[in-house]
């Protein structure tokens, strides 16, 4: 795994459908370094996302220098919550490629996954990718403000 990302510090919270996921991801950085603090769900028993979003989302608000990773089985619903709050920039990321542009253009700071979409594999690159791209700047701080 490339190390070489622009921050140690990590929020992940995950609903029930995302909690292996979470798990694994979990050991996977933890076992490399990085700081992660684990906001929940700590079991597989049913949860509402939206909670876990508005939890990370808040503490994200309070250290910007951190990076936020939210998982639920879709995507879908913990990036409609996450983007309810300001100073966040969720994206859902399937691919390599779409976390690189959500780094780029959009200066996103939490990556949002879904556990049904992407295999453990992938979700590490796709993590490993959004951790380690810079936000281009440029044209697109512009556009970044107007979010």
């Amino acid at each position: 795994m490339n190390t070489s990302c622009l921050t140690n510090n990590l929020l992940i919270a995950s609903d029930h459908a995302g909690f292996n996921l979470k798990k694994y991801l979990l050991t996977k950085f933890t076992t490399k370094g990085f700081k992660i603090e684990d906001m929940g769900s700590y079991s597989d028993e049913p949860v509402d996302y939206p909670d876990l979003a508005k939890d990370l989302c808040r503490k994200m608000s309070t250290l910007p220098s951190n990076f936020g990773i939210l998982i639920c089985g879709s995507g879908i619903g913990m990036s409609i919550a996450a983007n309810r709050y300001s100073n966040t920039r969720a994206a859902l990321c399937c691919s390599n490629e779409m976390a690189k542009l959500a780094r780029q253009h959009n200066d996103a700071n939490v990556l949002v996954l879904g556990s049904k979409f992407v295999t453990l594999g992938e979700a590490l690159e796709i993590t490993v990718t959004f951790l380690s791209t810079r936000f281009e700047g440029g044209r697109h701080i512009a556009r970044v403000g107007k979010l």
